[in-house]
C-alpha cells in the first residue's frame, strides 16, 4: 500500500525545524508499505496535489506539531491552514485522512471535529502502524488504542511501549532541505518528563516517566545523522539533562562512536556536578539553551520548576565556563507575577554573563496542565471554553502589555534582549546565514 505522510509545519522562525516524528510514524510501519513523506516547508498546493495524483496513496497521514506559535506578542493559529490543506486533498483523491502529532495529542477532539478527519491518533504516532494495517486487513479498529473515528470520541491513552525505529532517508527531498539549510537534524534520546511544570503539556503527550533510549543507540543514530550529511544535531528532548546520568551517558557514547559534529538542546539549570559540563564539552556540546523561565524565587515555585535562582547561575556559570554557548528562554506572566516578581527577575539576570535572554510574556493554557487547573479555579476560563484557539493566562497582578514594557525598558538597545523568538526577520537573517555555510541556531552570535 502505498502511504503518504505529510508534515504541515510551515513555521520557519527561528529557523526550519525537520519533521522528526514522521521518521518514527514511517519506521511503524511494515516494508511492504511504500512510504513517501511531504514537506509543506518544500512544497506549494500544486507541489502536493501532484504527489497525490501520481502516488495515489489510499491512506494520507498529517502530523500536526503545533496548534499555534505560542507567541502572544506575535500569534499565529494554524488551523485555518490545515483546513485548507484537507479540502486540497479530499478534492484530488479518496484517500481515508489521519491526523497525529503532539499539537493533535493536546486538543484531539477538537482538532479533529474542525478539521473533518476520518480518523486520529491520540499519543505517540507508532500506533499509525497498527491502523494501516488493520485498515488493508479490514479487521476492527477498536481495540487501537489511542484512535479517534467518528464514532469514538477521543480517550486517554498510556505512553507508547512497542518499538521505536526511526527511518530517516537521506535522499528524500524534504531531507535534503534541511541538508541544505543550515543542516540541521534533530535527535531523540527519551521520551517522558518527569518535571511538574504547570504549563507544560509534554508530560500528557508523552507520559510522566521516562523511557530512556539506549545512549549506544543514541550515538549510533547520530554518527548515522552525520554520515548522512548532517552538519548539526539538536537534541528534541524536553529536557535534555531531566535525567542527569543518562544524558552523561549519552555524551560518552558521543565520545565513544566518534561522533565529530556540533550538537545543542534544552536544559534545565538544576543543580548538576561539578564537571557536568566539561564532560558536556568534550563531546561536541556547542549550544546550551536553558528553560529557566523566571529569576523569581516565588515565581520558580509557583511553576513547580525544580531548581531556584541560585542554581540557575551556578548552571549557567559552569556551563560558560566550559566554553559552550549559552541562552535563557524565559515565560513571564503566571500565577502570581507581578510587577515585583518581574522586577526581580529582570535583576537577577544581570548575574548572568556572555549570553542570550529570550522573553515570551505570555502562558498559552492548555488542557491536561495544572495551569488549566489554576485558570478553572480562578474562574479565568470554564468548561465550556474552547482553548483551540489561543489563550494565555492573565495574571490579576500585572497585564502582558505592562510585562512587555518593563522588560523592553530595561533591554534599552542591548541585542541580546530579544522579546518573542525574534520574528520573519531574525529567521530571514539566519536563513541567510545558513545559505552562506553557517550551522546550528545562530543566536550565539548576539551574545554579549
Amino acid at each position: 500500500m502505498n502511504i503518504l505522510l505529510i508534515s504541515p509545519n510551515t513555521l520557519t522562525v527561528p529557523y526550519p525545524v525537520y519533521p522528526i516524528g514522521l521518521d518514527y510514524v514511517a519506521g511503524s510501519l511494515s516494508q511492504e508499505h511504500t512510504v513517501q513523506i511531504a514537506d509543506m516547508n518544500i512544497l506549494d498546493p500544486d507541489g502536493l496535489t501532484a504527489i497525490l495524483k501520481s502516488f495515489s496513496p489510499p491512506v494520507v497521514g498529517l502530523s500536526f506539531r503545533n496548534v499555534d506559535n505560542t507567541e502572544i506578542g506575535n500569534p499565529l493559529f494554524f488551523i485555518e491552514q490545515h483546513k485548507q490543506l484537507i479540502t486540497l486533498i479530499r478534492k484530488t483523491c479518496k484517500a481515508v485522512i489521519v491526523g497525529g502529532g503532539a499539537g493533535f495529542t493536546i486538543l484531539p477532539q477538537e482538532i479533529f471535529d474542525v478539521l473533518d478527519l476520518d480518523y486520529g491518533i491520540v499519543g505517540e504516532g507508532e500506533r499509525f502502524g497498527q491502523l494501516v494495517d488493520a485498515l488493508e486487513d479490514q479487521v476492527a479498529l477498536a481495540k487501537i488504542p489511542g484512535l479517534i473515528s467518528r464514532s469514538a470520541p477521543a480517550q486517554a491513552v498510556q505512553p507508547w511501549t512497542g518499538k521505536q525505529e526511526r527511518q530517516f532517508d537521506h535522499r528524500a527531498a524534504h531531507s535534503n532541505f534541511y541538508l541544505d539549510h543550515g543542516g540541521m537534524l534533530n535527535l531523540q534520546t527519551k521520551r517522558g518528563c518527569s518535571f511538574r511544570c504547570i504549563y507544560c503539556p509534554y508530560p500528557h503527550i508523552e507520559g510522566k516517566k521516562h523511557r530512556l533510549v539506549a545512549p549506544l543507540q543514541v550515538a549510533q543514530t547520530a554518527l548515522a545523522l552525520q554520515e548522512k550529511g548532517a552538519k548539526y544535531i539538536f537534541i528534541t528532548d524536553s529536557a535534555f539533562n531531566s535525567d542527569i546520568s543518562h544524558s552523561l551517558e549519552v555524551a560518552e557514547a558521543f565520545r565513544e562512536v566518534g561522533l565529530s559534529i556540533p550538537w545543542g538542546g534544552f536544559f534545565a539549570p538544576v543543580k548538576l556536578p561539578d564537571s557536568y559540563f566539561r564532560s558536556m564539552k568534550e563531546s561536541g556540546l556547542k549550544h546550551v539553551e536553558f528553560g529557566t523561565e523566571s529569576m523569581s524565587e516565588d515565581m520558580l515555585k509557583n511553576y513547580r520548576k525544580p531548581f531556584r535562582p541560585v542554581d540557575v547561575v551556578s548552571a549557567h556559570n559552569q556551563a560558560i565556563e566550559a566554553g559552550i554557548d549559552v541562552a535563557h528562554y524565559f515565560l513571564l506572566g503566571g500565577p502570581g507575577e507581578s510587577e515585583t516578581t518581574v522586577n526581580e527577575t529582570l535583576d537577577n539576570i544581570e548575574q548572568l554573563k556572555q549570553t542570550v535572554f529570550f522573553f515570551f510574556t505570555g502562558i498559552r493554557i492548555y488542557p491536561h496542565t495544572h495551569l488549566h487547573t489554576i485558570a478553572m479555579e480562578e474562574k479565568k476560563i470554564s468548561a465550556e471554553t474552547n482553548l483551540l484557539e489561543p489563550l494565555y493566562y492573565e495574571s490579576d497582578f500585572i497585564t502582558h502589555q505592562n510585562i512587555e514594557e518593563l522588560v523592553v525598558h530595561r533591554a534599552g538597545q542591548k541585542i541580546n534582549w530579544i522579546v518573542g523568538s525574534g520574528g520573519d526577520k531574525a529567521a530571514a537573517t539566519v536563513s541567510k546565514m545558513h545559505e552562506r555555510g553557517f550551522v546550528g541556531p545562530l543566536w550565539e552570535f548576539l551574545i554579549r
